[in-house]
């Protein structure tokens, strides 16, 4: 009874409209999950209890179709959608705690991500990403040294003078810059205030936001005697950074993750071969 019984569900899981269909109703819970942030009735909490429902046959479906307890355990999507599942039974009305109620909601609101498992390519995307994390780890490391290191300098070279201790000239300069300057907030007229303030500059440089509005204000505050670093360091401290951050280090980036991507695909090859040669030897 219980291997016909496997037997059905493994043909079921395996079979692709039940994927499909499993698709569509994740699409349905997302749509619906969105639609309560807005709306909330009696007929929205009913469908979301059906679709509960057929989530915890879809598990339990995937737990006896697997060959052992401990293969089912293994995968980690069948850890995540068994967390989603077991999260979704928790009544809210026991909760007190409006922190953990908050949390509660915003971890039901990861069912969207389930969507992930539908596409094959997806999955294989999300086993790049996750075996790039070590390399990433380290990529990160090097990112940091740099920043923090050009943003030291950058201290050095392009910090303001303290206002409240200037002269009444510079103080007059640093009026005028703070309102002729380029994309400069009022809350923080000094991109290189401190080594903080100085890595969001040397980010924001990265990401190609206006990053030349930086240099021109560094002209700007060393013609209005603001800073003392000429305009030769300037362009040299500005395109260096934008050069080896945005045109090095993201490479290096992108350059691990193409790596693993190759890796992947290759475990993936070699495993349909062995699968393919168990099948001709069982014949």
């Amino acid at each position: 009874m219980y291997k016909q019984l496997k037997s059905f569900c493994r043909s079921l899981t395996e079979n692709k409209i039940f994927e499909l269909t499993i698709a569509a109703i994740i699409i349905v819970n997302s749509i619906l999950i969105g639609v309560e942030t807005a709306v909330s009735c009696e007929a929205i909490t009913v469908v979301q209890k059906i679709i509960l429902g057929i989530f915890t046959f879809e598990i339990l479906a995937r737990f006896i179709a697997a060959d052992s307890t401990k293969e089912f355990f293994a995968s980690g999507w069948n850890l995540f959608d068994l967390t989603l599942v077991v999260i979704g039974y928790i009544p809210t009305s026991i909760i007190t705690n409006p922190s953990a109620l908050m949390a509660l909601r915003v971890i039901r609101v990861f069912r969207v991500l389930r969507l992930l498992r539908v596409s094959q390519e997806i999955k294989l995307i999300i086993s790049v990403l996750l075996r790039s994390l070590v390399s990433m780890f380290y990529n990160i490391i090097l990112f940091v040294i740099f920043i923090y290191l050009f943003a030291i300098i950058g201290v050095g070279l392009f910090r303001m003078p303290d206002v409240e201790s200037a002269s009444e000239q510079l103080k007059a300069n640093y009026e005028e810059y703070c309102q002729t300057a380029s994309n400069v907030p009022q809350c923080a007229p000094d991109p290189f205030a401190n080594v903080g303030e100085a890595m969001f500059t040397l980010f924001r440089e990265l990401t190609g936001d206006a990053w030349a509005d930086v240099r021109y204000n560094s002209m700007q505050a060393y013609e209005l005697g603001l800073i003392n670093t000429s305009p030769m360091i300037i362009n040299l401290f500005h395109i260096t950074w934008v050069v080896l951050s945005a045109f090095l280090l993201l490479n290096v980036v992108t350059g691990a993750i193409i790596n693993n991507y190759q890796e992947v695909l290759d475990d993936k090859h070699k495993n349909k071969e062995k699968n393919r040669q168990k099948g001709d030897i069982n014949v």
